[in-house]
């Protein structure tokens, strides 16, 4: 009734476990969980509703680009979330981070520039 718009997320469905480390670039369709290590892009659909989960050791050396993005490992390049960033306290990223809504805990490290997608698309057009 009141208070926050519960939006629905991809349920994760991808696992890439401790130890397994990729070379190269990652399409996302839904929701992937990551706790080994990628040397490349995260992508996924600019019109899915898709999440990409980084454990406390998962590495992301490269852009993501996914609607959701939580992060409790590292990411060494830019985060491009369209809806939200979540940063849990063990968080550490080299990058720029964009997003719709953010929310960081205390010992997250930020290397990098926060901007807001609404500062992105500029400001309300004036008059007629």
């Amino acid at each position: 009734m009141f208070g926050k718009k519960k939006h629905a997320t991809a349920r994760i469905e991808t696992l890439i476990a401790a130890g397994t480390r990729i070379e190269g670039n990652v399409y996302v369709t839904g929701g992937l969980h990551l706790e080994g290590t990628i040397i490349g892009n995260v992508t996924a659909d600019p019109n899915a509703r898709s999440v990409l989960s980084i454990s406390p050791k998962g590495v992301v050396e490269g852009t993501v680009e996914v609607a959701r993005v939580i992060v409790h490992g590292e990411v060494r390049g830019d985060i491009n979330a369209r809806d939200k960033v979540e940063l849990g306290s063990t968080a550490r990223v080299s990058g720029n981070v964009s997003y719709g809504v953010i929310e960081m805990a205390a010992g997250a490290v930020i290397q990098g520039r926060l901007v807001s997608s609404a500062a992105q698309s500029g400001p309300a057009p004036q008059g007629a």
